[in-house]
């Protein structure tokens, strides 16, 4: 057992009532401040915990010391001891200093948006792989805040002389982990090689990968296409080990694969981690980036998507296929005549919508329900036209054969 106890750090969060915490600045307005809150109480649900109360507050940047400002972290503290509440969620993440201030002022467990997602992580991984790949993450993050862990020990300053017991179980506790990172790097190392084995003794089969935000409907997607079983639920990073499956239209035989969803202010070192699940990713022909068209903010989801494709995959320039998934739930309020407001996507029609940047993807998209089959019939023949495009590259022989076939027919 490592350091950090999944188990029991997510079983600390079932049942738990909970507070949210975020900022409106500059950077980020009152819409996005709002929008990032209702992601973090469903990323708090998904761990088990009822949002009570969301808290805001604007300012130019986070409080250096408290994220927050004084007066907003005692009302904080107040409505904390008045309604029973036993955790405090921030948006963004806290430096070990206000980490340690915020919980000595509340006096209740505090995370920030990193180690909750950290905690569904440990809690959806099911493979040994995907376990060592939390755990990694887990020892990344925990790494430069250790020191906030040994405050309630009497440490004195550093220098010649001067050093406590509090300063050298830190450093004993850095050399731990720093040594459990290190191994849990080579694990997965020796792991990589033997999926990088896999990879090639699968041969030149045309390689698709579902790529998306998460919970967009990737694992539905995958269940329908490959008539297969893969875990799918409405509730964020319900999928977390890589699933590779072999699907034939028409004849054409190819590979699927299920990849974890991103999301907003995900960690690069949590992205990183994955690193079985982003090789997947670079050795794909194509992508079929999922898309949940019916909610408020697709489009930014889409960016996000796409940033971290460029970033960390740096797959962005494959050929890629939009998969605008759940039409079923598209819903929109028609805007008064009256009302002089610029329009929101709220207010658009579907149809209309599908006339703006979209349509500008020259075929490359389709709109589908993967729950009630809307469309798939149409997501299958795109499937099929730009994967055979690619079959016929790789095997001219076979494709001629083919066409021999069914000339004679």
């Amino acid at each position: 057992m490592g350091l950090i106890d999944d188990s029991k750090r997510i079983n600390d969060l079932i049942d738990e009532r909970a507070v949210l915490v975020g900022l409106i600045t500059p950077q980020q307005n009152e819409t996005k401040a709002h929008e990032y809150l209702d992601e973090l109480e469903f990323l708090a649900t998904t761990a088990g915990a009822t949002t009570v109360k969301k808290f805001t507050q604007r300012c130019d940047a986070p409080n250096m010391t408290s994220f927050v400002g004084k007066g907003k972290l005692e009302e904080i503290a107040t409505f904390i001891d008045e309604n029973d509440i036993n955790l405090v969620i921030f948006d963004d993440d806290l430096t070990p200093k206000q980490a340690y201030n915020i919980e000595k002022a509340v006096k209740v467990k505090v995370l920030d948006r990193t180690s909750l997602i950290l905690d569904i992580f440990a809690k959806r991984a099911q493979t040994a792989n995907a376990k060592m790949q939390v755990e990694l993450a887990q020892y990344q993050y925990l790494l430069p805040r250790l020191a906030g862990m040994w405050t309630h020990l009497e440490r004195q300053r550093g220098g010649i002389g001067m050093r406590g017991p509090g300063e050298e179980q830190i450093e004993t506790d850095r050399r731990i982990v720093k040594t459990k990172i290190a191994l849990l790097k080579q694990k997965l190392l020796a792991w990589d090689k033997q999926k990088t084995i896999q990879r090639k003794n699968r041969g030149k089969l045309t390689r698709i990968a579902l790529v998306g935000y998460t919970n967009v409907g990737k694992s539905t997607l995958m269940n329908v296409l490959s008539k297969s079983d893969v875990f799918a639920e409405n509730k964020l990073f319900a999928t977390l080990d890589t699933t590779c499956r072999k699907v034939v239209i028409e004849n054409l035989p190819f590979l699927l694969t299920d990849t974890v969803g991103f999301i907003r202010k995900l960690p690069t070192h949590l992205v990183e981690s994955f690193k079985t699940t982003l090789d997947e990713v670079r050795d794909s022909d194509i992508l079929i980036h999922v898309v949940d068209i019916s909610h408020p903010q697709f489009e930014e989801q889409v960016e996000v998507v796409n940033k971290t494709l460029q970033e960390v995959c740096e797959a962005v320039n494959k050929e890629m296929i939009m998969v605008f998934n759940k039409v079923d739930q598209f819903s929109y309020v028609p805007k008064d005549d009256d009302d002089l407001t610029p329009r929101l996507r709220e207010n658009i029609p579907l149809d209309e919508l599908k006339q703006t940047w979209m349509a500008r993807m020259e075929g490359n998209c389709v709109f589908i329900s993967a729950k009630n089959l809307t469309n798939i019939e149409e997501l299958k023949q795109l499937i099929y036209k730009k994967a055979h495009a690619i079959h016929t590259e790789r095997f001219p022989y076979n494709d001629f054969l083919y066409q021999k076939y069914d000339d004679l027919e």
